[in-house]
């Protein structure tokens, strides 16, 4: 097998399999993956034939993530799996490693050296059609800058690159919620998926900003479509804020670092921005 870096409609083709494994990813999530770290997505091919996938992409020094770990059904047990994590792990060298995977793996994980932090939980429900509270405004181009900066607290390292096209994305909203001075009190990203819709991230200073924003984001979604919000599990707010809107548990991950856990503010992160890229 030969392992190359993917071209971005190769990254759009693995999204593909993504969706056929029922991962569900975004339907323009490609553009923005590719922009964190355009080398860091990895093809396994045979004589030509596209047959595996890894994403390994690098943010900042010293923080690289592991997602899109996927071997096309008809070429697995062969060793092509084998063969791509391994390339997709050379190329984190050096680095703290994060991934969000099925549970049933962290075994495997482990004996790669990965720890786990904590538990995500992917709650699913359905649009509302709950008027947004005053405060809550839509976010656009002017105020990319003061949401970069708010965000970074909440990822192990930069990615700017990633989130300017995150919070642009063709069919995406995002909302914020101002203090009576004007200071950012919390963020959210509505983008459409495969099915439905994901929220994420969905960040906040309170579990009042939290609702709020969660209310003006469920209300942009089609009625009766679901929508998905990624929980870290350590937060209970976020959790007893997802079941007190009906929403019900359907998936979960493992996140685990070959590092230190880098400790982020969880007790404020109320969605996961993607289990892809962490």
């Amino acid at each position: 097998m030969d392992i190359r870096a993917m071209t971005l409609p190769e990254l759009d083709m693995v999204l593909d399999w993504a969706a056929a494994e029922g991962w569900n990813p975004g339907l323009q999530d490609a553009a923005s993956f590719y922009a964190a770290d355009p080398d860091g997505f990895l093809l396994g091919t045979v004589d030509g034939e596209a047959v595996a996938s890894i994403f390994a992409v690098r943010f900042g020094a010293a923080f690289g993530f592991i997602g899109g770990y996927i071997v096309r059904p008809e070429y697995r047990s062969k060793g092509y799996g084998m063969a791509i994590w391994h390339a997709g792990m050379a190329r984190l060298a050096g680095r703290n490693v994060g991934l969000d995977g099925v549970p049933a793996q962290q075994a495997n994980y482990a004996r790669s050296g990965f720890k786990l932090a904590h538990r995500n939980v992917r709650y699913e429900g359905r649009g509302s059609d709950v008027p947004a509270a005053d405060r809550v405004l839509p976010l656009g181009p002017h105020d990319v800058g003061e949401v970069l900066a708010y965000d970074r607290a909440f990822f192990a390292d930069e990615r700017e690159q990633f989130m300017r096209c995150w919070l642009q994305q063709a069919g995406s909203v995002a909302f914020g919620v101002r203090d009576t001075d004007g200071t950012l009190l919390g963020y959210a990203v509505l983008r459409p998926c495969r099915a439905g819709f994901k929220i994420g991230p969905l960040c906040a200073e309170s579990p009042q900003v939290a609702e709020e924003l969660m209310l003006a984001v469920c209300g942009r979604v089609p009625a009766g479509e679901p929508v998905f919000l990624d929980v870290p599990e350590p937060n209970a707010a976020a959790v007893a804020l997802a079941e007190r809107h009906g929403m019900h548990a359907c998936f979960e991950t493992a996140r685990m670092y070959t590092g230190a856990d880098p400790r982020l503010p969880l007790a404020r992160q109320y969605g996961i921005t993607t289990f892809e890229l962490g």
